[in-house]
C-alpha cells in the first residue's frame, strides 16, 4: 500500500533518517518505537507527503485514503460537533435530500411512458449512488457509535467544536478519522487525551479494522493489544520485527546477542588472516597465497554491532523538605462549572510519605481536584496545607506553558532560583539535553522533548508534595520507567493522574476512584485496587451496571452516645489539640536552632570553632534525636485524635 525506497532525511549537519526502507501492507498493524527526537513523528509526516525527503522516495497505491492524527493540530472550530461530523461523508446530508424530493416528485405523476419520467428516475439512480458512494444511509449510526465509544455524551452533539478542550478536540479529530474509515490510519500518541474506557474502546476497534496501522504510542500495552509487527528507529535507521512490543524487546536482544557473537568471530578470522599475510607475503613461494588472503579480506562483508541506544533520562527527585504528619486537608469542597456539578462535599485528608493514584473517566473530577489543591481555580469549601509543605504541580497540559521562542537553556536558567547551586547545564545533561540540544528553542522540539524541560523545572526546587496530572503524555517508554522508578524513590507526598495502566502499576499505595461527583478510597496500588473491585482493566470503572434487584442492605443504626460520654469525648479531642499544638511549637523551635548550627556548620570558619566545643557531636546527635522523638510523639498523637474523630463520627 506504501512504499518506502531508500529515504534519507537530514536536517543541516542532523541525520534524521539514512536509507532507510520498508513497506507498509493491508492489515500491516505496524508500531513505531525509538526514543524522544528519533524521528516517529517526523516519519509519519514522510508518509502523508507533508514533508519531502532529500534522497529517496514514498510511492502509495492510486487512490489510496490515508488517515492522519497529529499531536499538533491547528483545529477549525466552524460547526456543531455532529455537523461537523456529518461533513465527514461530505454532501450526503445533501443527497439525502434530493433523493426524497426526487421520490416524493416521481410517486406524483404518471406519465411513465415520458421522457421527463425516465430523466427523473436517472437522476434518482444517480443521487442513489451518490448517497452510496459516500458512506451510505447509516452514517448516524457510525457518528453515534464512533463519538459514544470517544466518550462524548448524546447531550453534547449539538455543542459547537470551540466549546470543548484541547483534548477533547483532539478526540474529535480522532472520530473524524475513524468515520472516514481510511485504507492507512497513522496515529501519533492517540491515547494522550484518552480515558481508560476509550482507549480499550479504541483498541478493540483498530483489532477489528481491516486496514492498515502505523502507531505511535509510549503506552506498552496499548501496543502489545494491536501491533504484530514493529518498527525500531535508531540512530537513523530503522529494525523491522514482525512481532508486538513485548516480543520485540526480546528479539532484539537475541539480535544483539548473535550479532556480537558473530562480530567476536570475524574479528577472530581477520586477526588470524592478517597473521598469515604478514607471516608469507615476505617468502617468494608464498606470496602469491597472501595475496589471494588480501583479496579475500578486502572482499569480507565487515559485521557492524548495532549500537544499543542507552541514553537514557537520569534523574532523581531532590530530598523531601521536613514537613509535618499532615500534608494536605481539604473539607466541604464543592465544584461547579455553570450548571455541571463537578466535585459534591469532598472530604480528604492526606498525610505524609502517601502515594496516591486518581483514576476514573475523563470529567469526573481528577485535574480539577489537582487544580483545587493547588489553589488555581475558584471552588467552595475549605483547604489547609500541614507544617512545612512545599508543593510542586505537573499539569496536563504543562509544556504548553513554555515559551516558543526561548531556547532550553535560557528557559532553565530563568527558572532557576538565587539559592540553588545546581549547574544549569548539569542538569539539562541528566535530561538528555547536551552540547548544541540547549541552544535549541523551545517550539522545535519534539513533544517529548518538552516534557522533559518541564520536568526538569520540576526538579530545580526541593518539595515535599508532588502533584503530577498526567506526566507521561509524550515521554518515550524508556523515560516513562526512568520517571517511574524515581516516583516511587521520591520521599515526599505524592498524587498522580494518570491513565496508563503499566505506568501506575506498583505506584501508588492507596486509590481514589472519582465518580458521579465524590470519590472512595481504596488502599494498596491499582492491581490490588483491580482486585477489590474484581475487574480486569481499569476500563470496567462505571461500565457494570450495578444490579437493580439485588437486596439492599441497611446499616444498624449505632446506640446514641450518652450525653456525659460525649463531654468526656470533647475534653479529650480539646486536650489532644492542645498537647498537638504544644509539641508543633516545640518542633519548630528545635528544627530553628537545628537549622541555625547546620548554617555554622556550612562555614569553613566557623566549622572549625564550634567542633572545638566539648562533647560537640554527641550535642549535635542529641538534638537531631530529639526532634525525631517529639516528631513520633506528635505523629502519635495525631493518629489518636484521628481515631477519636473518627469513632465519634460513626455514632
Amino acid at each position: 500500500m506504501i512504499s518506502v525506497d531508500s529515504l534519507s532525511l537530514y536536517f543541516g549537519a542532523q541525520n534524521v533518517f539514512e536509507g532507510i526502507s520498508f513497506m507498509i501492507n493491508q492489515n500491516d498493524k505496524i508500531g513505531l518505537v525509538g526514543k524522544n527526537g528519533s524521528g516517529k513523528s517526523t516519519l509519519l509526516k514522510l508518509l502523508t507527503n507533508n514533508l519531502s525527503p532529500n534522497e529517496g522516495k514514498v510511492t502509495s497505491l492510486k487512490n489510496i485514503v490515508i488517515g492522519y492524527l497529529e499531536q499538533d493540530i491547528d483545529f477549525e472550530d466552524r460547526y456543531s460537533l455532529i455537523v461537523d461530523m456529518q461533513k465527514v461523508f461530505g454532501d450526503i446530508e445533501k443527497y439525502k435530500l434530493e433523493f426524497d424530493q426526487l421520490n416524493k416528485e416521481i410517486g406524483q405523476r404518471t406519465d411513465y411512458e415520458s421522457k421527463e419520467y425516465t430523466e427523473l428516475l436517472n437522476k434518482l439512480s444517480t443521487t442513489e449512488e451518490r448517497i452510496r458512494m459516500e458512506g451510505g444511509y447509516d452514517t448516524d449510526v457510525k457518528i453515534h457509535k464512533i463519538l459514544k465509544g470517544l466518550g462524548f455524551k448524546q447531550s453534547e452533539f449539538d455543542k459547537h467544536t470551540s466549546e470543548f478542550s484541547g483534548g477533547w478536540r483532539m478526540r474529535i479529530e480522532l472520530a473524524k478519522i475513524l468515520l472516514k474509515n481510511p485504507d492507512v490510519i497513522l496515529l501519533d500518541e492517540p491515547t494522550n487525551h484518552l480515558d481508560i474506557e476509550s482507549i480499550i474502546w479504541l483498541e478493540k476497534w483498530l483489532q477489528e479494522y481491516t486496514g492498515a496501522v502505523v502507531l505511535v504510542s509510549h503506552d506498552k500495552t496499548f501496543l502489545d493489544s494491536i501491533v504484530n509487527r514493529t518498527i525500531e528507529i535508531s540512530f537513523s535507521k530503522i529494525n523491522d520485527y514482525k512481532a508486538n512490543y513485548s516480543k520485540y524487546l526480546l528479539l532484539r536482544q537475541d539480535r544483539q546477542e548473535k550479532q556480537i557473537q558473530a562480530k567476536k568471530n570475524q574479528d577472530k578470522y581477520v586477526e588470524q588472516t592478517k597473521m598469515l599475510i604478514n607471516k608469507f607475503r615476505a617468502k617468494k613461494n608464498k606470496a602469491a597465497f597472501a595475496q589471494t588472503l588480501i583479496k579475500k579480506l578486502s572482499k569480507l562483508d565487515i559485521i557492524e554491532v548495532e549500537k544499543e541506544d542507552l541514553t537514557k533520562l537520569n534523574f532523581r527527585f531532590p530530598p523531601a523538605p521536613h514537613a509535618g504528619k499532615v500534608t494536605f486537608r481539604m473539607k466541604n469542597i464543592s465544584k461547579n462549572y455553570g450548571d455541571l456539578e463537578v466535585l459534591k462535599n469532598i472530604n480528604l485528608e492526606i498525610n505524609r510519605g502517601e502515594k496516591i493514584a486518581f483514576v476514573g473517566k475523563n470529567g469526573e473530577g481528577k485535574s480539577t481536584l489537582a487544580k483545587i489543591i493547588v489553589s488555581e481555580i475558584e471552588f467552595q469549601g475549605r483547604t489547609e496545607f500541614g507544617y512545612n509543605v512545599k508543593y510542586g504541580y505537573y499539569a496536563q497540559n504543562q509544556v504548553e506553558f513554555l515559551d516558543s521562542d526561548k531556547t532550553v537553556l535560557k528557559t532553565i536558567e530563568d527558572a532557576m532560583t538565587g539559592d540553588t547551586n545546581l549547574k544549569v547545564r548539569d542538569v539539562l545533561g541528566s535530561f538528555l539535553f547536551t552540547n548544541d540540544d540547549v541552544d535549541k528553542k523551545i517550539g522545535v522540539l519534539s513533544g517529548g522533548e518538552r516534557a522533559r524541560v518541564s520536568l526538569c523545572k520540576l526538579l530545580l526546587s526541593p518539595v515535599n508534595f508532588l502533584i503530577m496530572d498526567e506526566p507521561t503524555n509524550h515521554l518515550d517508554i524508556v523515560s516513562k520507567d526512568i520517571l517511574k522508578k524515581a516516583l516511587i524513590n521520591f520521599d515526599g507526598t505524592l498524587i498522580i493522574i494518570s491513565h496508563d495502566r503499566d505506568f501506575l502499576q506498583g505506584l501508588s499505595n492507596k486509590v481514589y476512584e472519582f465518580k458521579n461527583q465524590n470519590i472512595k478510597e481504596f488502599l494498596g496500588d491499582v492491581k490490588g485496587f483491580l482486585k477489590n473491585k474484581s475487574l480486569e482493566n481499569l476500563d470496567d470503572l462505571n461500565v457494570k451496571s450495578s444490579n437493580k434487584n439485588a437486596p439492599k442492605i441497611k446499616k444498624e443504626s449505632a446506640q446514641k452516645i450518652s450525653y456525659e460520654k460525649r463531654k468526656q469525648i470533647d475534653r479529650d479531642i480539646r486536650k489532644l489539640e492542645r498537647s498537638i499544638s504544644k509539641l508543633e511549637d516545640q518542633i519548630q523551635d528545635l528544627e530553628k536552632k537545628q537549622k541555625e548550627t547546620d548554617l555554622l556548620l556550612a562555614d569553613p570558619q566557623k566549622f572549625k570553632e564550634i567542633t572545638k566545643e566539648k562533647n560537640f557531636f554527641e550535642n549535635y546527635q542529641l538534638q537531631k534525636d530529639k526532634i525525631q522523638t517529639k516528631e513520633k510523639e506528635w505523629g502519635e498523637l495525631v493518629t489518636k485524635l484521628n481515631v477519636i474523630k473518627k469513632n465519634t463520627s460513626k455514632n
